[in-house]
């Protein structure tokens, strides 16, 4: 890619790794699943009178909503409140590299290759190493919730990859909405399955912290959360992802993909600067172990450099989810969707 299209993407993978600590300095004045409704309020509105329907079914735009969005950042939020690192949580999502390509094999029939089952059992590897070693300071329940969030998420990949087939299959329907242009159906999906998640969390809020915990956080909003849900719901997920579209509709994934593995060190760093979150020896060889089996697992490894050319974008493709958590990725592929199942993971995610 041109020098403007790489700083691009390196400036978005900042944005999804920092976006673990903003979330972490949001969470101090309100109860997180509040903050979750919150902040998919703000992607909805206004954004979804400006943004047209994606092209899929309402049952896969609620799917897609439900584990990646309402499931992903309602257990990550909550794992963030209990304790769970904000640089530790960067990392530990990526799992959902590993558990899409289990997912995809076990609903899709997507037999994963030879490599990719080696990068998931690395990967896991990986995992263990980070648990044992952070085993005495975390608290065991919030080191679960993450790895449940990552499994929505991967989940929700398999549910986008699932809706893809379908609307690739013929032209969209009247209940699938309109054709859009490359790069926009992500950002749609993004913004439409926001639908499924304000009141279901609301709700949420109400019975586990009480309407006067509610209450109380809606009527002494401090700078913490009204910052931390607009950089989480504007930088994050809207420009943050809308650029990312962007580079993919311009670009082959196999140029834009790898961007994303800066995502859990920058989260790491910023999560030391800001957070005072040294990791330890344990936690930075698990960290290396396990984004070397994201990486075997998303065939990054195995890529030829090669100068990379604007291309026009295949429907389907969109953000791949090896990223932050907050970007509903919407209508992506899993691992190997248009060139095998050993193709880069435009599985997105961004979120974060």
């Amino acid at each position: 890619m041109p020098l403007r299209s790489s700083l691009l993407a390196v400036l978005v993978a900042v944005v999804w790794g920092v976006n673990f600590v903003v979330i972490d300095l949001g969470l101090g004045d309100m109860p997180p699943t509040l903050f979750v409704a919150l902040r998919f309020l703000v992607v909805l509105v206004p954004a979804i009178f400006l943004v047209p329907r994606p092209r899929a079914r309402w049952r896969d735009v609620l799917l897609v909503g439900t584990f990646m969005s309402l499931g992903q950042f309602g257990l990550l939020y909550t794992a963030l409140a209990l304790g769970m690192p904000a640089g530790l949580a960067s990392l530990v999502l990526q799992a959902q590299v590993g558990l899409t390509v289990l997912f995809a094999a076990a609903a899709l029939r997507e037999v994963p290759t030879r490599s990719q089952l080696v990068g998931v059992l690395v990967g896991a590897a990986g995992l263990v190493v980070v648990a044992v070693g952070r085993s005495a300071s975390t608290p065991a329940l919030a080191f679960v919730m993450t790895l449940a969030a990552a499994a929505s998420w991967a989940v929700g990949n398999v549910v986008a990859r699932r809706a893809g087939r379908r609307r690739d299959q013929g032209s969209p329907s009247a209940n699938q909405g309109s054709a859009s242009r490359p790069g926009l159906d992500g950002l749609s999906m993004t913004v439409w399955s926001a639908l499924v998640v304000p009141l279901p969390m609301l709700g949420l809020s109400h019975a586990l912290d009480g309407p006067e915990a509610v209450g109380h956080a809606l009527t002494h909003l401090t700078p913490a959360p009204v910052l931390s849900t607009l950089y989480t719901a504007w930088l994050a997920s809207l420009v943050g992802y809308g650029i990312w579209n962007t580079l993919l509709a311009r670009y082959p994934a196999s140029a834009v993909v790898p961007f994303t593995m800066l995502v859990p060190p920058v989260g790491m760093l910023a999560a030391w600067v800001v957070l005072d979150e040294v990791p330890n020896a344990a936690e930075l060889v698990g960290g290396v172990v396990l984004l070397l089996g994201v990486a075997t697992t998303t065939g990054v490894l195995r890529r030829r450099p090669r100068a990379a050319r604007p291309t026009r974008a295949e429907p389907g493709v969109v953000a791949p989810h090896t990223a932050e958590p907050g970007d509903n990725p919407g209508l992506g592929e899993v691992p190997g969707d248009r060139a095998g199942f050993g193709s880069p993971g435009a599985t997105r995610a961004r979120s974060r």
